[in-house]
């Protein structure tokens, strides 16, 4: 009885081995025929057709309405179940078995307030608003990856969670979609990002420290208004203004380790109205970014200090507003290492190595942080510049264009690296107790 019991053990882990061998070469597939799926000129020219609509009507934070719309009557065609609203006009999307792993893969909605200069077909329509940070092709291959996915729904060995989230430029949508607890079965989150100076088909990130944590402020600067012939009848909030910004450049030069990055900018002065009047009061603005979060908050207090003294010394009085109501701190962008590991195989397979670069840490700041607080997540640029058309604008800029060349790359990334993770990982996830929701 032994006997037959070993054999009978031998042939059970000869089978899983073989299973295991093909499991790993359909995995090695499956970004390409991704990619191939997506380069096809039907699912290609959708994803154009529904980025174009975005961008012709572009929305701010938390006011994405016609933009969730859309997202949605998408789904409904596709057949994807979701859930709205989540964090007031967010919409979270699934597909696969509904059990565990769950994965996610998120897009940003939100436009920028700014005019567009472009002048094309499609130009926004809406004066004062632009999408010019590319989340309208955010969104678009965020869709073209559920095209894809859903083709291939039954290989899905898990739960395929899409994030579609408001207010990423300063409002914290990020957060929001966390506090509403439509994440907490998820085990990995991935997101992108365009990148306008890096050549098309190619990709870059890091493991670890990716992008800085970030906040702003506002400040007050209060003296004494009165004609400019006269200053010694006046208390001078520009003359006081002008010596907190320069005072607060110290903060970085002589104040902080070399080696520990940060950044103080003020890009906001507003004061005085005519040539010959000295004003009542100035405000001014700014924002500070650092990759520790004990550098920030350390940089937080003395920027509050040196504005509040240097307007002393000048006579006035200062207040200042961290505006953490309506601009939360974005914490620093740091990617896990294991994902850090499976993206590098992924996009190899789908890219090839030579297009998966490495990349130095940035200053500039992403929501994409807050669910790394809580969930190991991964974020990547994904590249879009085709040098032999044109040079593109870099991102905030109001001459900003997209390369929808690139969608196709973007859509087969988010849906190789959901579903190869779900069928890599789904031995490593730890069964837990899931928490049932609508959403998952």
């Amino acid at each position: 009885m032994g006997f037959f019991r070993w054999v009978s053990l031998i042939i059970i882990f000869h089978f899983f081995a073989a299973t295991r061998v093909i499991s790993d070469s359909s995995l090695s597939s499956i970004p390409t025929k991704f990619l191939n799926f997506a380069k096809n000129p039907e699912v290609s020219n959708w994803m154009v057709a529904i980025r174009r609509k975005i961008h012709e009507n572009p929305e701010l934070g938390y006011e994405e309405f016609e933009t969730s719309k859309l997202i949605r009557a998408e789904l409904d065609k596709l057949g994807i179940s979701y859930k709205y609203p989540v964090a007031i006009t967010g919409v979270i999307g699934f597909m696969g078995t509904g059990q565990a792993p769950f994965v996610a893969i998120r897009a940003d909605m939100d436009a920028l307030p700014m005019q567009e200069m472009v002048e094309w077909e499609h130009k926004s329509k809406i004066p004062g608003k632009m999408h010019a940070c590319g989340h309208d092709a955010h969104v678009t291959m965020l869709l073209g990856a559920a095209k894809i996915l859903k083709e291939h729904e039954k290989e899905i060995q898990g739960t395929i969670v899409l994030v579609f989230q408001p207010a990423e430029e300063g409002g914290g949508g990020a957060k929001k979609i966390l506090d509403s607890g439509a994440l907490e079965n998820v085990s990995a989150i991935f997101g992108l990002h365009v990148a306008p100076n890096m050549p098309i088909g190619e990709v870059a990130s890091r493991s670890g420290p990716l992008l800085a944590g970030s906040g702003f402020f506002e400040a007050v600067i209060s003296g004494k208004g009165g004609h400019a012939a006269i200053p010694q009848h006046s208390i001078d909030p520009i003359l006081a203004a002008s010596n907190v910004i320069v005072s607060l450049q110290h903060l970085v030069s002589r104040e902080a380790d070399p080696l520990d990055s940060q950044v103080v900018t003020v890009a906001k002065f507003q004061g005085g109205g005519a040539f010959n009047v000295i004003p009542d009061s100035v405000t001014i603005g700014g924002t500070f970014r650092a990759f520790a979060k004990e550098t920030f908050l350390q940089l937080r207090q003395r920027i509050e200090q040196v504005i509040t003294g240097q307007a002393a010394v000048q006579r006035c009085n200062a207040t200042v507003d961290f505006l953490d109501e309506e601009k939360p701190f974005f914490p620093p962008t740091v990617n896990d290492g294991n994902l850090h590991k499976h993206f590098r195989k992924i996009a190899g397979d789908l890219l090839g190595v030579d297009k998966v670069n490495d990349m130095q840490p940035l200053m500039g700041s992403e929501d994409f942080a807050f669910y790394q607080e809580v969930i190991p997540g991964y974020f990547f640029m994904l590249g879009m510049e085709d040098a032999s058309v044109e040079r593109l604008q870099s991102v905030h800029s109001p001459y900003f264009k997209i390369n929808e060349d690139a969608f196709p790359y973007g859509a087969a990334l988010h849906a190789s690296l959901a579903a190869s993770y779900l069928h890599e990982f789904q031995q490593d996830v730890p069964v837990v107790e899931v928490n049932h929701h609508d959403e998952l």
